[in-house]
């Protein structure tokens, strides 16, 4: 299996919040991509790969960035021998290519003919999570039919399923449908994806794959989604307070 880190965004929100910062605080966040802000004692995407090669889970980790931010990740990336770096490139936010063509870019570019993890940059599990189980319950599935798909999902709040992409589900954990940011009474489910109508939302292309392969969902405890200053500053208390020991990270 391989691991396909998207990580071409140019995180706009969180820039503007800290130009916007008075306190200056986080003056030294000016210009660093989401995936390689400090959040604990390492970069965001350091964590993915410690546990992505801990776990053994995969044999090759491939980075999708962009332009703009190509020099760094390489420069991140020299200090591990397993990490490869491809830039979409694009230059700006309004030019970028979104986070479905950034994959298929990345299969193309790197030949990738074997099962493949995409994972999302300026994204971070709570220490619950556990590729071993992921790669176990997709293993199985994988042994019922090799077209199956595997997503991870968590339980949204009752008044947030309007901001969500909404999973439907059998008693099997089999996703029958997709609605798109419904209201409580239009659902029963609680189970989220991301908003299917963003350009770089992965949930179009798992909206486009439900009718036609079988996807099944994979509960989680929650994530952590670095869109701005505030979701960034509870992303790095958290690992600060929770994950400071040492152990084990979402292995």
């Amino acid at each position: 299996m391989k691991a396909v880190i998207l990580a071409a965004g140019y995180g706009t929100r969180l820039q503007r919040d800290v130009v916007a910062d008075s306190s200056g605080r986080f003056a030294h966040l000016a210009g660093t991509a989401k995936p390689l802000l400090p959040v604990g004692r390492c970069a965001l995407i350091t964590h993915w790969v410690h546990a992505l090669t801990a776990s053994g889970s995969v044999d090759g980790i491939y980075v999708v960035t962009n332009a703009l931010y190509h020099a760094a990740f390489e420069e991140w990336a020299s200090h591990f021998t397993n990490v490869k770096i491809l830039s979409d490139q694009t230059r700006s936010n309004d030019g970028r290519l979104g986070a479905v063509a950034c994959l298929q870019l990345a299969v193309k570019h790197f030949n990738i003919e074997d099962h493949v993890l995409v994972i999302g940059g300026d994204t971070l599990f709570k220490e619950d999570f556990s590729l071993g189980k992921v790669k176990e319950r997709f293993s199985d599935l994988q042994a019922k039919c090799e077209d199956s798909c595997l997503v991870l999902s968590y339980q949204c709040k009752e008044e947030e399923t309007q901001k969500y992409g909404i999973l439907e589900v059998d008693s099997d954990l089999r996703v029958l449908c997709m609605k798109e940011k419904p209201l409580p009474s239009e659902t029963k489910s609680r189970r989220a994806e991301a908003p299917i109508d963003k350009k770089d939302a992965p949930g179009n292309f798992v909206s486009w794959l439900i009718p036609r392969k079988p996807v099944y969902i994979h509960q989680i405890s929650g994530r952590f989604d670095v869109g701005n200053l505030p979701s960034y500053i509870e992303c790095d208390l958290y690992f600060r307070k929770n994950l400071q020991d040492g152990r084990p990270y979402m292995v």
